[in-house]
């Protein structure tokens, strides 16, 4: 019997500079995005970030940092948790 690796917590932050670069730790999956949405996983629960112009510079799912530019109009959170892997969700 074989154990799966998951990835060890990350404590969760935001890093907002001049609402044009966002650096966040402790993101575990990003879902979708384009350039005025992109939505991302943490431990706390799902995030929200809506603007324009949106670009992930660097996204490390190992070490939960995700970076991005554009200009950041929000941040929501909710309590919705990611269940599976993308393929989990596509084949419901």
């Amino acid at each position: 019997m074989t154990e799966e690796k998951k990835p060890a917590k990350v404590p969760h932050s935001l890093i907002v500079e001049n609402r044009r670069t966002l650096t966040a730790t402790g993101v575990s999956n990003v879902d979708s995005f384009d350039e005025q949405t992109i939505v991302a996983y943490t431990d706390l629960g799902e995030l929200i970030i809506r603007g324009s112009q949106l670009k992930i510079n660097k996204l490390n799912i190992e070490t939960g940092e995700l970076t991005l530019m554009g200009d950041i109009i929000s941040l929501t959170y909710s309590d919705n948790k990611p269940v599976g892997g993308f393929f989990s969700r596509l084949f419901k």
